[in-house]
């Protein structure tokens, strides 16, 4: 059992006459990810209300921000027991096999243009055994295809303009693998969160994007930009892509500054420190 312990800080200078954002930067509830502490504090005193989606377990935070100043920041102690399977057992499930509410992760959406990339996706992936290992090929081919570099995209940039460019940060190597698999009928979602292990020459710590691809009976972790160890992976939302799991969605006019994030392991319930690790076989913090 992996424990982290995680901050988030987000600023912004509220313009009049004041602004509604909805938040979710809070560490999701499932069965394989346990919250065992959680703080939120809020600069202004404003009253909130809160909603969790009870498919994929995200959760929004809604509140009125009033003209000024406004800071809200999070933190959370977070047990990850993840479940753990090789990867040769693992198949891929026809749409006709798989549960109702995966079907939307096999269609194309607004950064993800699966319907495309079917000519590519069939060229490069079609020719390999079905199972986890397709999943694994196109992760590996992003990763190899796709060069790891900030400030080269915007909230416009699609899995298509990441295929063209060649550069792109956490989320559009996501979208990229999202769009890919989806081409090649694996059904793939988008998960945002906290990331353990980044290279600090990579930037200042920051929220994290990465995939996860149902096979089985559950949704496998993996990540593309090769930035971070999927083991230390805290999940705050998921969706079909960027567009479904902003950690902020203002309405209003907002001067933000840069989010200030810290994750650090810390010792477990029996006293152990386990630092998250690289490992061969699937890792999935997803289900009983």
């Amino acid at each position: 059992m992996v424990r982290l312990e995680f901050s988030a800080v987000l600023a912004y200078e509220v313009m009049a006459p004041g602004c509604d954002f909805i938040f979710n930067i809070q560490a999701a509830y499932t069965p394989r990810q346990l919250v065992m502490h959680e703080s939120l504090g809020l600069s202004q005193p404003v009253a909130t209300s809160s909603y969790t989606d009870p498919a994929t377990q995200s959760r929004f935070l809604r509140l009125h921000a009033e003209p000024g100043n406004f800071t809200l920041s999070y933190t959370a102690v977070v047990d990850l027991v993840h479940y753990e399977a090789q990867p040769g057992s693992l198949p891929e499930l026809s749409p006709l096999a798989l549960p109702g509410e995966v079907l939307p992760y096999l269609y194309p959406s607004r950064y993800c243009q699966s319907d495309r990339l079917l000519a590519l996706a069939n060229s490069q992936f079609g020719h390999l055994p079905l199972g986890y290992g397709r999943a694994r090929a196109i992760c590996d081919w992003v990763q190899q295809h796709v060069s790891f570099q900030g400030n080269t995209s915007n909230s416009t940039t699609s899995a298509i303009d990441t295929l063209i460019e060649r550069v792109g940060v956490c989320r559009d190597f996501a979208h990229l693998m999202i769009a890919l698999c989806r081409a090649a009928s694996l059904p793939a979602r988008m998960a945002s969160g906290m990331d353990y292990g980044a290279d600090p020459a990579l930037g200042p710590p920051d929220f994290h994007a990465y995939v996860e691809v149902y096979l089985g009976d559950r949704w496998y972790l993996f990540d593309p930009s090769g930035t971070a160890i999927p083991m230390g992976f805290v999940r705050f939302a998921t969706g079909r892509d960027a567009a479904d799991i902003a950690f902020a969605t203002i309405f209003g006019s907002v001067r933000a500054a840069q989010p200030q994030v810290h994750i650090e392991a810390v010792p477990n319930s029996m006293g152990q420190l386990v630092l998250p690790q690289h490992v061969n076989y699937a890792l999935s913090t997803d289900g009983p």
